[in-house]
């Protein structure tokens, strides 16, 4: 199961920083996009180098530094959130964790916002790698969640990501079942969505037809749907992550969704050896699964 955290952890970033340059951008599903690159000039992201991950990476690094401390509350989530950002370490932040973080210097202010973007998504990676009883990673994610995102919506498309995670390295015989089956329980728009998703997978629709009917916006109810629509379409194929950061818009967070369970299928073994050595902080994030899993893997 090792291999399988290290995994998790090191494919979310690589999905992350191969998205990177092609956030925000049209789709190119006619020529796939091969290996690290550098965001063109002007680009929100042309700060970062080639291999470099956003802030998708960013915080689910952080709640899992958080967890292997032993320190992680929503309340100090928060505040080494806001730390990030006013530090202007998150990069081209999502808008309403930005939004959030601006409210937290406003003590007289709630933090989370009424949205439905992605940029809680991520967090759903960390849970799933701590907690092994899907009852217990549901409730405590939906209360890190609220720190930015209060809308069930994006609650909902963390805990389906989580879900499908935790399914993965349990050894679920249908992950993609139970994390669609979560989504539903949080909210009846996305798990239609999803589900339309992986019944246009399963008839075969190229990624053209796909992005016709499901879109490639930060909305949840986009990015969700699609990594799985990719996932369960291109899951096996050796060009997986290719195609997946192919589709434009949001590249990064369906690349991070994407790479975490390859990843978590595979192992670290599984991925490829030269987007492994050319990740960015690639150690720091091995170390981080390596005591994620001692702390909470080895547990009966």
């Amino acid at each position: 199961m090792q291999n399988e955290y290290r995994g998790a952890m090191l494919g979310a970033a690589i999905g992350d920083a191969l998205g990177m340059p092609y956030e925000t951008t049209p789709p190119a599903v006619g020529r796939r996009r091969y290996g690290f690159k550098k965001a063109p000039k002007n680009h929100p992201n042309a700060g970062l180098n080639a291999g470099e991950y956003t802030d998708d990476t960013r915080i689910a690094l952080l709640a899992g530094e958080l967890f292997v401390s032993g320190n992680f509350t929503p309340e100090k989530y928060a505040s080494k959130l806001k730390q990030l950002c006013d530090e202007k370490k998150l990069g081209f932040v999502d808008g309403t964790v930005y939004t959030a973080c601006r409210h937290m210097a406003d003590k007289t202010r709630v933090s989370g916002c009424n949205s439905t973007t992605s940029g809680c998504i991520s967090l759903g990676l960390s849970f799933a790698l701590v907690y092994s009883d899907i009852v217990q990673l549901r409730e405590e994610l939906v209360k890190a969640c609220a720190v930015t995102h209060t809308s069930p919506a994006a609650h909902a498309a963390a805990i389906s990501f989580a879900t499908l995670i935790r399914s993965v390295i349990d050894g679920n015989e249908n992950p993609m079942h139970e994390a669609q089956k979560n989504a539903f329980l949080e909210d009846n728009d996305l798990g239609m969505k999803t589900g339309n998703a992986l019944r246009i997978a399963e008839e075969k629709l190229g990624p053209e037809s796909a992005l016709s009917i499901i879109g490639n916006d930060v909305s949840v109810y986009q990015t969700l749907p699609m990594a799985y629509y990719l996932i369960e379409r291109f899951g096996d194929d050796p060009e997986f992550l290719n195609i997946a950061v192919s589709v434009g818009g949001n590249t990064d967070t369906i690349g991070f969704i994407c790479g975490a369970w390859l990843g978590a299928r595979y192992g670290a073994s599984g991925l490829d050896e030269d987007l492994v050595l050319g990740l960015y902080n690639r150690e720091t994030i091995e170390t981080l699964a390596n005591r994620l899993y001692m702390r909470f893997g080895t547990k009966d």
